[in-house]
């Protein structure tokens, strides 16, 4: 299957401003390009690309005064196939766990484990530990948060999206990941394109699309595995662009300096 995405996005800037846009795709996806994804911006600035400490590809420029215009198109092979289903995958004690997956049991920014840990306990203490316990925590979140655009909020935490019971898929995703480390199941917040593939569409506009991945012991051994609460289905077309502990890690800008969101548009359709 072949699929075109890509962006097109402006912001507009009263004075230079430095940004880092996290717009590229993942580096494990890199090999399925069968197109350039050049970052084109209008007018042309100066970029500098780095990778962060979660392996991510990001881009440095300073935004200058005015509107800028930040796109790109270009076309990804992918399997077409769905998030794979793994029942009997295991979970992992914690005192055998990689000491980079650590990082993923800890309390962040937007996932604030302190807060919810008795929640969680009391909610999947009983259920079966692995996958099981997993798709109960994807289930629960499914349930009990309502999909708003209208109440997309940059500051709200897991906490706060389990008492307003309404969000965007990055509270689906804050909150879910949130009780798996409550739980002792490392768990990371993905961002990436999701179109609208093997499904009925979809009247909401086309945007960036929040999941998570756990890791946990699979048939092959130990991975990271695909869940979307928002959901809660396997889908086909997933493409990751970045991976870390919450939005904070992977926000697809961060602006040192006021901006005003002028346009934003996705796509991502499957090539007939």
């Amino acid at each position: 299957m072949k699929i075109r995405t890509g962006f097109d996005i402006a912001f507009e800037a009263p004075q230079p401003t430095p940004m880092i846009l996290a717009l590229s795709l993942h580096p494990s996806r890199l090999p399925d390009l069968l197109t350039p994804q050049t970052i084109r911006f209008d007018p042309p600035v100066a970029c500098a690309e780095f990778r962060d400490g979660f392996d991510n590809i990001c881009t440095r420029i300073v935004a200058p005064p005015g509107l800028l215009t930040i796109s790109a198109d270009f076309v990804v092979q992918d399997s077409g196939l769905p998030d794979p289903v793994v029942l009997d995958a295991r979970q992992i004690p914690v005192q055998a766990l990689p000491d980079d997956v650590l990082v993923f049991l800890l309390g962040s920014r937007y996932c604030d484990t302190d807060k919810l840990s008795e929640t969680a306990w009391s909610l999947f203490g009983t259920t079966p530990e692995g996958w099981a316990r997993v798709q109960a925590v994807v289930d629960y979140v499914h349930e009990r948060i309502r999909f708003d655009y209208q109440r997309a909020d940059a500051t709200r935490t897991a906490w706060d999206g389990f008492m307003q019971r309404h969000g965007v898929c990055r509270d689906f995703a804050h909150l879910a990941v949130t009780f798996c480390r409550c739980m002792n199941i490392p768990a990371r917040y993905c961002t990436g394109y999701l179109g609208d593939i093997g499904i009925p569409p979809v009247p909401d506009p086309m945007d960036f699309s929040a999941w998570f991945e756990v890791y946990l012991d699979g048939p092959d051994g130990p991975r990271w595995y695909t869940f979307d609460a928002r959901h809660n289905k396997p889908r086909i077309g997933r493409i990751v662009m970045a991976r870390g502990r919450d939005a904070t890690d992977v926000a697809i800008t961060t602006n040192f300096g006021f901006t005003n969101l002028a346009r934003f548009d996705v796509h991502t359709d499957e090539v007939a």
